[in-house]
Protein backbone atom coordinates (compact mmCIF):
# COMPACT_ATOMS: atom_id res chain seq x y z
CA UNK A 1 0.00 0.00 0.00
CA UNK A 2 2.75 2.64 0.50
CA UNK A 3 4.41 1.68 -2.31
CA UNK A 4 1.65 1.92 -4.45
CA UNK A 5 0.63 5.23 -3.25
CA UNK A 6 -2.07 6.35 -0.17
CA UNK A 7 -3.15 9.00 2.03
CA UNK A 8 -1.51 11.81 -0.12
CA UNK A 9 2.14 10.05 1.53
CA UNK A 10 1.40 12.20 4.81
CA UNK A 11 -0.11 9.99 6.86
CA UNK A 12 2.60 8.77 9.44
CA UNK A 13 3.56 12.87 9.42
CA UNK A 14 7.27 11.94 9.62
CA UNK A 15 6.86 9.42 12.67
CA UNK A 16 7.63 5.79 10.92
CA UNK A 17 9.95 4.64 14.15
CA UNK A 18 7.92 2.16 15.35
CA UNK A 19 7.54 0.40 12.33
CA UNK A 20 9.71 -1.80 9.73
CA UNK A 21 12.03 0.15 8.51
CA UNK A 22 11.33 -2.33 4.61
CA UNK A 23 7.93 -1.20 4.67
CA UNK A 24 9.47 2.49 3.36
CA UNK A 25 12.27 1.52 1.44
CA UNK A 26 9.79 2.41 -1.92
CA UNK A 27 7.25 4.03 -0.31
CA UNK A 28 5.23 7.02 -1.20
CA UNK A 29 6.08 9.49 1.68
CA UNK A 30 6.09 12.86 2.19
CA UNK A 31 6.87 14.17 6.12
CA UNK A 32 5.62 17.31 5.25
CA UNK A 33 2.24 17.65 3.74
CA UNK A 34 -0.32 16.15 1.67
CA UNK A 35 0.56 15.70 -1.65
CA UNK A 36 -2.09 13.86 -4.14
CA UNK A 37 0.82 12.80 -7.00
CA UNK A 38 1.49 10.73 -4.47
CA UNK A 39 -1.69 8.62 -4.43
CA UNK A 40 -2.12 5.61 -6.91
CA UNK A 41 -5.17 7.30 -8.53
CA UNK A 42 -4.03 11.06 -8.30
CA UNK A 43 -7.12 11.61 -6.74
CA UNK A 44 -7.86 12.39 -2.49
CA UNK A 45 -10.00 10.21 -1.36
CA UNK A 46 -10.99 10.02 2.32
CA UNK A 47 -12.48 12.71 4.77
CA UNK A 48 -9.67 14.89 7.04
CA UNK A 49 -8.33 14.19 10.41
CA UNK A 50 -10.81 16.40 12.21
CA UNK A 51 -13.84 14.96 9.87
CA UNK A 52 -12.85 11.46 11.23
CA UNK A 53 -12.46 13.02 15.00
CA UNK A 54 -16.11 14.48 14.64
CA UNK A 55 -17.52 10.97 13.45
CA UNK A 56 -15.82 9.25 16.92
CA UNK A 57 -13.31 7.27 13.95
CA UNK A 58 -10.18 7.94 16.02
CA UNK A 59 -9.70 6.05 19.27
CA UNK A 60 -6.87 7.04 22.05
CA UNK A 61 -5.34 3.35 21.22
CA UNK A 62 -4.75 4.52 17.61
CA UNK A 63 -5.06 8.53 17.41
CA UNK A 64 -3.90 8.09 13.38
CA UNK A 65 -6.68 6.25 12.63
CA UNK A 66 -7.83 2.71 11.06
CA UNK A 67 -4.25 2.77 8.97
CA UNK A 68 -2.35 3.12 12.37
CA UNK A 69 -4.63 0.18 13.61
CA UNK A 70 -3.78 -2.07 10.69
CA UNK A 71 0.08 -1.78 10.95
CA UNK A 72 0.36 -2.33 13.87
CA UNK A 73 -2.29 -5.63 13.92
CA UNK A 74 -0.01 -6.42 10.89
CA UNK A 75 3.03 -6.67 13.04
CA UNK A 76 1.36 -8.68 16.06
CA UNK A 77 -0.52 -6.31 18.43
CA UNK A 78 -3.91 -7.31 19.14
CA UNK A 79 -6.40 -5.19 21.26
CA UNK A 80 -9.07 -7.59 21.28
CA UNK A 81 -11.83 -4.10 22.19
CA UNK A 82 -10.35 -1.93 18.82
CA UNK A 83 -9.76 -5.18 16.97
CA UNK A 84 -13.07 -6.17 16.69
CA UNK A 85 -14.02 -2.01 15.78
CA UNK A 86 -11.79 -2.16 13.49
CA UNK A 87 -12.42 -5.43 11.77
CA UNK A 88 -15.98 -4.33 11.64
CA UNK A 89 -15.54 -1.44 10.09
CA UNK A 90 -13.14 -2.57 7.39
CA UNK A 91 -15.54 -5.24 6.84
CA UNK A 92 -18.27 -2.61 6.36
CA UNK A 93 -16.07 -0.52 3.63
CA UNK A 94 -15.40 -2.80 1.35
CA UNK A 95 -18.35 -4.59 -0.10
CA UNK A 96 -20.46 -1.16 -0.98
CA UNK A 97 -17.67 0.10 -2.73
CA UNK A 98 -16.84 -2.82 -4.70
CA UNK A 99 -20.22 -2.70 -5.22
CA UNK A 100 -20.23 0.57 -6.67
CA UNK A 101 -17.16 -0.08 -9.02
CA UNK A 102 -18.45 -3.71 -10.28
CA UNK A 103 -22.15 -2.13 -11.30
CA UNK A 104 -20.92 1.06 -12.76
CA UNK A 105 -17.62 0.44 -14.07
CA UNK A 106 -16.40 -2.08 -17.32
CA UNK A 107 -13.26 -4.43 -15.98
CA UNK A 108 -9.92 -3.20 -15.54
CA UNK A 109 -10.74 0.19 -16.63
CA UNK A 110 -8.96 2.30 -13.85
CA UNK A 111 -10.05 5.87 -15.16
CA UNK A 112 -13.71 4.97 -13.65
CA UNK A 113 -14.41 5.58 -10.38
CA UNK A 114 -10.91 6.44 -9.38
CA UNK A 115 -11.72 8.42 -5.84
CA UNK A 116 -13.58 4.69 -5.08
CA UNK A 117 -10.41 3.05 -6.02
CA UNK A 118 -7.99 4.99 -3.98
CA UNK A 119 -10.27 4.64 -0.85
CA UNK A 120 -10.57 1.10 -1.44
CA UNK A 121 -6.05 0.83 -1.65
CA UNK A 122 -6.64 2.78 1.52
CA UNK A 123 -8.46 0.49 3.18
CA UNK A 124 -6.17 -2.47 2.46
CA UNK A 125 -8.90 -4.06 -0.96
CA UNK A 126 -8.06 -4.72 -4.16
CA UNK A 127 -8.51 -1.77 -6.38
CA UNK A 128 -7.84 -3.29 -9.79
CA UNK A 129 -11.08 -5.15 -10.43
Amino acid sequence: MLEAGVFGGHYFKGNISEYPSNWFKKAKINDNYFDVNLNYFNVKAGLSMDEWVAKGWIFQEDPLGWFQWYCRYSMGRRNLKMDKIQIQRWKNFGPRHIGGIKKNCRKNDLECRRKQRQALLQWAYNPFI
